[in-house]
């Protein structure tokens, strides 16, 4: 019986040699691409215009750090807690990406594309994006449904991650119905909710993300592909300058006692 064959067109290796998406990894993409474009090309396996790279890239630093974020804080503690596991604690830190933190990324993608694929004709002009926004928007509270991608914690006035972005898109031409449809949003909400939020940058990413058409199914993955690099940078200054040890002695050494509290 014949060997099984496993094609692959991503990474395969011979005795001298190792290709990648059809190239020599050695001469065609090492020191010649970038590893936010390969990120994109192993995604989609085509290999993504400038214009694409940019916006790509442009996301990949929007999501990759955003402070002490529970992300971080769990990260810098397991450290503390097993310095021998560098694996663990961004394992750790990845793996508290929900949705609350980095899941708004694909929530709010895949929520645009929803409405989007109910729609025969896309809107042509912003009265029509404003149309669509404002059913979207009045079906969500009929149905009291979250809407993705409004409001944020600590942005309350505006998260300047959301112009930036859209700005990026206009300049490459890449703004298309995901973002369209998601700053209708921004713009109408206001007459349904009877308040103005922010769209938030982990809303706008997921937007973008899915006008570049990479796949829906792997928008998280995109968020955690930038918030590793911002983790590797908080367990970084966690070696310089370490707080994770401050952070589990102000819960330990500050806790109170309580009797039990059973559920009915």
């Amino acid at each position: 019986m014949a060997d099984p064959v496993y094609e692959t067109a991503l990474g395969a290796s011979t005795k001298d040699k190792i290709t990648l998406l059809g190239q020599d990894l050695a001469e065609d993409v090492m020191g010649t691409v970038g590893f936010g474009e390969l990120a994109f090309w192993l995604a989609t396996q085509r290999r993504p215009s400038q214009g694409e790279t940019r916006v790509f890239e442009a996301v990949l630093a929007a999501l990759a750090d955003h402070g002490f974020t529970p992300t971080a804080i769990v990260t810098r503690l397991t450290y503390l807690s097993a310095p021998d596991s560098v694996q663990g604690a961004l394992a750790a830190g990845l793996l508290g990406g929900g949705s609350r933190f980095l899941g708004v990324t694909e929530d709010c993608g895949r929520f645009l594309h929803a409405v989007l694929s109910e729609v025969d004709t896309l809107p042509g002009d912003d009265g029509g994006w404003d149309a669509l926004a404002l059913e979207t928007v009045e079906k969500c509270r009929a149905e009291k449904r979250f809407l993705p991608g409004l409001g944020h914690h600590v942005h309350k006035d505006g998260d300047p991650r959301t112009p930036r972005l859209f700005a990026i898109a206009d300049e490459e031409g890449l703004r298309g119905p995901h973002l369209e449809l998601f700053a209708a949003i921004g713009r109408v909400h206001p007459r349904v909710l009877g308040k103005t939020l922010p769209l938030n940058g982990a809303g706008v990413c997921g937007a973008a993300l899915a006008d570049l058409g990479l796949p829906l199914e792997l928008l998280r993955g995109f968020a955690l592909l930038a918030r590793t690099a911002g983790l590797i940078g908080q367990l970084a200054e966690e070696l310089r300058h370490p707080v994770a040890n401050d952070i589990f002695l102000s819960v330990d050494l500050n806790n109170r006692s309580v009797p039990p509290d059973p559920h009915a």
